[in-house]
């Protein structure tokens, strides 16, 4: 607390953001005086519960245990210290990350605290997790809504060049707020891109996921451009995916615990076991690598997203592209995500499937050497990945390893939120696995 008081002092803050995320990755906060930070951190901010019970335009949602069934309270935050950073975008304002208590109790179905109690969880067993997740978005001109670039052209530097200014500005401002960029190029899609950062232990990768899609769409406002993290916002375009790579390690954090050299394939038993529990796991935890009615519109054959449980050494058919290189350097790129994820709960579920697999041993079904898209290529019994939010719920209901560890208030609420967006799609015309409508360009581009 002193430091922080010594920052805001020494660079003449003004304001503090009390922020959180809501079901969707979006981020809700409220500005504070700075003056009054130290108050509003020990005592608490009062805050609107029912966000966790709206959708991504903040309609209010039935049913989903957070709005009238308790009189639309407040619930109470209370910030991460070590989450503080002043924004360098931003005059003279900083923001801290924030969890919401209600009548002096954690809401256990937030998907920070969700993701910190997963993380405590595998920490009891003797592990810690390294991960990052590695988004593609879409840049547009804010005035048009025209893609900045118009063609294909992967990786031309080119391309690159048409929004420099925007780039330069992530590349100096991002590493001030905690995200270690390592690596930016243009996609396949028009106008698209993808920046990967270093990764961290913890419920930091979380965090530090949520602060890179908030500032990513902050920084673009400032040239004139609008950046989506929407999953699939051009039908017949490619996909915006967040790829979510993560190693275990000890708890300590000092030694990687994936690899084995006295291993024929280099995978310790241990990693076999946590990537055999995701497969296992495979069509509860797409719901949350996928969880928008748009989002499961990725999985589409030959369009590098996977259609099935399906594991490889260094294959991008498979939900599972698993890289061998020593003791630090392998790790599983679950292939997944879209953007449109909840990064949270993305660190959640996952740690949820793979310590299951870890706990009872689960065996590992044999890679696929081929394309996982070619059912001669793909091990018998291979499950499918969900295609439809209807299917998607039910097995996420039907999985009980999963649905317990999220409790029955997650359990509601999400699954509210997930039936309501099913009836808005249901009373469009047209709208299907092969389309993208307009409502759904409305609900979910400008803020997701």
């Amino acid at each position: 607390m002193e430091d922080i008081l010594k920052e805001i002092e020494d660079k003449q803050i003004e304001i503090v953001r009390f922020e959180q995320t809501d079901m969707f990755g979006i981020s809700r906060s409220k500005m504070i005086a700075a003056r009054h930070f130290k108050s509003k951190a020990e005592k608490g901010l009062n805050f609107y519960l029912g966000h966790l019970g709206m959708d991504s335009l903040a309609n209010v949602v039935k049913g989903s245990g957070y709005n009238e069934e308790k009189g639309y309270p407040d619930a109470v935050m209370f910030p991460g210290l070590d989450t503080f950073r002043v924004i360098p975008w931003w005059d003279n304002t900083a923001r801290v990350l924030t969890e919401p208590t209600f009548e002096g109790k954690e809401v256990t179905a937030h998907p920070r605290t969700l993701a910190r109690k997963q993380v405590e969880e595998l920490k009891k067993l003797g592990y810690s997790l390294l991960s990052s997740h590695e988004y593609e978005f879409y840049v547009v001109d804010a005035a048009t809504m025209k893609p900045v670039t118009d063609d294909y052209n992967i990786r031309s530097t080119t391309r690159m060049y048409e929004c420099a200014p925007f780039i330069h500005q992530l590349v100096r401002d991002l590493p001030k707020v905690g995200i270690d960029l390592e690596c930016l190029e243009n996609e396949y899609g028009p106008g698209q891109h993808e920046i990967t950062y270093k990764p961290s232990f913890g419920i930091k990768a979380a965090d530090d996921a949520f602060t890179y899609r908030c500032s990513i769409k902050e920084i673009a406002k400032q040239h004139g451009l609008m950046a989506s993290f929407m999953s699939k916002p051009y039908w017949g375009k490619s996909g915006s995916s967040c790829h979510y790579n993560h190693s275990l390690w000890d708890v300590a954090c000092k030694k990687g615990v994936s690899y084995d050299a006295n291993s024929s394939d280099g995978l310790s038993d241990v990693m076999k076991h946590w990537l055999a529990g995701l497969i296992h796991h495979t069509p509860a935890l797409s719901l949350f690598m996928g969880p928008t009615t748009n989002c499961r519109k990725r999985y589409t054959p030959y369009t590098f997203a996977p259609i099935n449980s399906t594991w490889g050494f260094d294959n991008r058919s498979c939900a599972f592209r698993v890289k061998v290189n020593g003791e630090s350097g392998t790790y599983i790129e679950n292939r997944m995500g879209g953007a449109g994820s909840n990064p949270y709960l993305v660190l959640a579920a996952t740690i949820v499937a793979g310590m299951d697999g870890v706990k009872n041993k689960l065996p590992l079904p044999n890679d696929v050497a081929g394309s996982a898209y070619v059912k001669d290529d793909v091990p018998a019994s291979t499950q499918e990945i969900p295609i439809t939010m209807e299917t998607a719920i039910e097995a996420f209901l039907n999985d009980e390893v999963i649905r317990n560890a999220f409790g029955e208030e997650f359990t509601k609420c999400f699954v509210a939120i997930k039936e309501h967006e099913i009836r808005l799609a249901n009373q469009q015309a047209g709208v299907g696995i092969e389309n993208v409508h307009k409502w759904e360009f409305q609900q979910y581009f400008k803020y997701m």
